[in-house]
């Protein structure tokens, strides 16, 4: 199948942007590392947004330029209209936030905490240049950088756009250790601290059902005094790296229980019921470790009794076989 150019580079610089914006945040050293983030992300949005715009407007160009009435010899506007040129003589494009209120005239569904979250960026981007202490908000910018990335890639698979994210190592930002205990040795500027009022009222207004899409992930470290061997040593992938965790990190992979699922799915799906079909599935879930555990009280005692618990990434296997109610 045919794919329209512009459409194609669109996506292209879109994810490259992306990728160039993680690239850019994993250096060990850079030191105007979250507002180079900002620039790089937001620029992946709004390429990303303009390319599904397009491919929604049936690949007319118009519908990304902006739009000026053509004027007659007697200098009133005509009923015709034309891309208005910059100073290099190309048409104008217009900006993300026109982007997805045409997205949104199209009928196109736009979370709410995905919208906040997009806006949150912009504003870092906009406001870098008063960030004269940004090190002593790494955390929460970073916080702002991990939902970035997650919704990036939520979108391409929802709106199922011609991207292959598993050509990509597309991983989120590596979690540096940013130790939230330590003391501020600097005031925060009040233009700081006015970014920080904006993203937290924006985050007070979230919505928490909304679980495609979310505005800031809390970042938590924690370290114990106990040596790693004490851990439960997983290998999910035959070439990748061992890793340690313990029997509460279990619990958290696997939050959920069995009667939360089915509880949940009466308010998730539309066509999704208790028969035989989805306790097949279910089953076939409980063969994949990454998605089922069965913790057992006693995990010295192969006899023990015990609990099965999911991990919340059941839910991307669900919606595989079944449809989402909108929202």
């Amino acid at each position: 199948m045919k794919i329209n150019k512009t459409y194609r580079s669109l996506l292209d610089k879109s994810i490259n942007s992306m990728l160039s914006a993680i690239e850019i945040y994993n250096k060990p050293n850079f030191s105007y590392r979250e507002e180079t983030f900002a620039i790089l992300a937001v620029n992946s949005w709004e390429l990303l947004l303009k390319a599904y715009l397009l491919k929604s407007s049936s690949y007319k160009m118009d519908a990304l330029y902006k739009m000026e009435f053509v004027k007659k010899k007697n200098g009133e506007n005509s009923t015709r209209k034309k891309p208005k040129l910059n100073r290099t003589g190309n048409p104008t494009t217009i900006g993300i936030f026109d982007v997805i209120n045409k997205l949104e005239e199209l009928n196109i569904k736009f979370s709410e905490n995905l919208k906040a979250s997009i806006e949150s960026i912009i504003e870092l981007r906009d406001n870098a240049i008063h960030f004269h202490n940004e090190k002593q908000i790494s955390k929460e910018l970073q916080e702002l950088g991990f939902a970035c990335i997650k919704n990036y890639m939520g979108i391409i698979k929802i709106w199922n756009i011609d991207i292959n994210l598993s050509n990509y190592n597309f991983y989120l930002m590596p979690l540096a250790y940013v130790d939230s205990k330590i003391e501020v040795d600097s005031i925060i500027t009040d233009e700081v601290k006015k970014y920080l009022d904006f993203v937290k009222n924006k985050v007070s207004k979230s919505e928490e059902t909304d679980e495609d899409f979310t505005i800031a992930i809390s970042i938590d470290i924690s370290f114990n005094k106990s040596n790693s061997f004490e851990g439960i040593g997983m290998k999910y992938d035959p070439n990748g790296v061992s890793i340690n965790v313990t029997e509460e990190d279990v619990r958290n992979k696997y939050p959920l229980t069995y009667e939360q699922i089915t509880q949940k799915i009466k308010e998730r799906y539309i066509d999704c019921k208790r028969d035989k079909i989805f306790n097949n599935r279910m089953k076939k879930i409980k063969e994949n470790p990454n998605l089922f555990h069965y913790r057992k009280l006693d995990s010295a005692n192969a006899k023990s009794l015990g609990k099965p618990y999911y991990s919340s990434n059941i839910w991307k296997e669900l919606d595989s076989f079944y449809t989402k109610k909108t929202k």
